[in-house]
């Protein structure tokens, strides 16, 4: 019997629920006072006597997330209610705990990342070491990790490097070769932590494919994006093998970044999924997969293109002769609604939560498609010099700009389209020629970029503006 096969205890909806339940005079946070104006007021509570405390956890949310462990077979599994951006900061944070005394800090990362890690690197301030695709992809979303350039990078830069980072499933699917990727880590001396976002379900699969269980050592997973949990909510995952200052440390690192105020809302629905994976998520899991494998064939008899994917996600290439906003347009107009939709790609994703009669619906709004298929030209990925750090460049004054004029100015703050919200510069890199032509592609018009007399040159990095504030202090105060 499977482990998530036995009972599983909801500690935290219980006590939840029982709140909600009890004529209870609230003289406490939130405001409404658990009278209703959306309906779910009653269950919205703060930390009550009683209610534990998210990051100091030691009853009700300190039970449900080793519950949560125990599914997913990690050494330590922690809530997330900001999502996996939140998880994503505390990973890089627990990654630098593994520096050299003297030695900067550097993390290898696949280009393809969340802007969610260029804002980890301001602030915590380490460099990166950018991996590229060996050729032009489709995509500024995928970026294919070469096991041959990995190793060639991690023995370049031994000394400095505390950990490589990669994502997958990627936002169209994409799935990296934890398994390899992993094995060049450990064999380096490093670690490998992983975006896995999209991916919360892939532990459940017959083999699994979650990187935990391919031997990723941190990983984050929205479970809002594939299970069924209120927004916000995500786990930190850390292995077995991991170094054990990871789980020592791994509240502090999510306190660090965290509300002081998380919602309860969002940790009872983490609480109420254990329970829903326990029972047979398995079983509604393969037969989504069936069902969805019975989609992309009809698609695919109709016409599209399905691109090769992760088994949860429905990647269609969009034909030429027609745009995502005519497409997206006719799906919305008849009640269908896709994930993303760039001038490439439409992507549905699919849970068990979907019905037959939806993916029918998707299918019959679609159609038979009219359009032919034409050799698209391949986007580059932007190999950009970089002139200032990442912190560097995000503390800079800003100055906004249309791309017209953007050519050889510096990059202040992560360039994206939203979703998938993966940068196409990165603060502190100098704007040439080709990343205008991927704005152009996205439909990104204006950019945050570095004021011109704000050079490298002479910049003062936030210490120095600090340092330069308690001088003028500490003289104000002599005076």
């Amino acid at each position: 019997m499977k482990q998530e096969d036995k009972k599983m205890t909801t500690p935290i909806a219980d006590f939840v629920r029982n709140y909600a339940g009890r004529d209870i005079s609230r003289f406490h946070m939130p405001g409404h006072k658990g009278k209703p104006f959306l309906g779910c007021e009653p269950f919205d509570i703060t930390e009550v006597y009683g209610a534990d405390s998210l990051y100091e956890a030691e009853g009700m949310i300190a039970e449900s997330e080793k519950n949560t462990a125990k599914l997913f077979g990690s050494a330590c599994t922690l809530f997330s209610t900001e999502g996996s951006s939140q998880c994503i900061r505390a990973m890089l944070y627990l990654a630098l705990l593994r520096r050299k005394p003297g030695v900067r800090s550097k993390i290898v990362a696949a280009r393809n990342v969340h802007k969610a890690f260029v804002y980890a690197a301001a602030l915590l301030d380490f460099d990166v070491i950018w991996l590229w695709p060996e050729e032009d992809t489709e995509s500024i979303c995928s970026c294919p990790v070469s096991l041959e350039n990995l190793e060639r990078v991690l023995k370049e830069n031994q000394d400095s490097v505390v950990a490589v980072y990669v994502t997958s499933p990627d936002y169209l699917g994409g799935l990296e070769d934890i398994r390899s990727l992993a094995e060049v880590c450990h064999r380096n001396g490093t670690i490998l932590e992983v975006d896995n976002a999209h991916g919360a379900y892939l532990h459940f699969l017959e083999p699994s494919q979650h990187p935990l269980d391919l031997g990723a050592d941190i990983c984050c997973d929205s479970a809002h994006k594939t299970l069924p949990v209120l927004t916000g909510g995500a786990y930190l995952h850390i292995s077995k093998q991991a170094p054990v200052i990871f789980a020592e440390q791994a509240k502090y690192a999510m306190g660090l970044f965290g509300s002081t105020s998380p919602s309860y809302l969002i940790l009872t629905s983490l609480d109420l999924c254990n329970r829903y994976l326990a029972e047979n998520y398995r079983v509604r899991l393969r037969e989504t997969i069936e069902r969805r494998e019975g989609c992309r064939k009809k698609l695919e008899d109709a016409g599209w293109r399905v691109c090769k994917s992760d088994p949860l996600k429905l990647t269609v290439e969009i034909p030429s002769g027609v745009s995502s906003e005519e497409l997206t347009g006719r799906l919305h107009r008849q009640g269908v609604e896709c994930e993303y939709a760039d001038s490439d790609f439409l992507v549905f994703m699919l849970t068990p939560e979907n019905t037959e009669e939806e993916l029918e619906q998707l299918l019959n709004v679609l159609g038979e498609n009219p359009f032919s298929y034409e050799e698209k030209k391949r986007l580059p990925f932007v190999h950009a010099t970089s002139v200032m750090s990442i912190r560097e460049a995000m503390f800079a004054l800003p100055e906004k700009i249309s791309t017209s004029q953007a050519l050889g100015r510096i990059c202040r703050i992560p360039t994206v389209s939203c979703p998938p919200a993966i940068p196409i510069t990165v603060p502190g890199e100098t704007i040439d020629e080709v990343a205008l032509q991927l704005f152009a592609h996205y439909g990104i018009n204006k950019l945050d970029v570095v004021q011109k007399q704000t050079n490298h040159a002479f910049l003062l990095s936030p210490t120095a503006v600090m340092e330069n504030q308690r001088a003028e202090e500490m003289i104000d105060c002599v005076k």
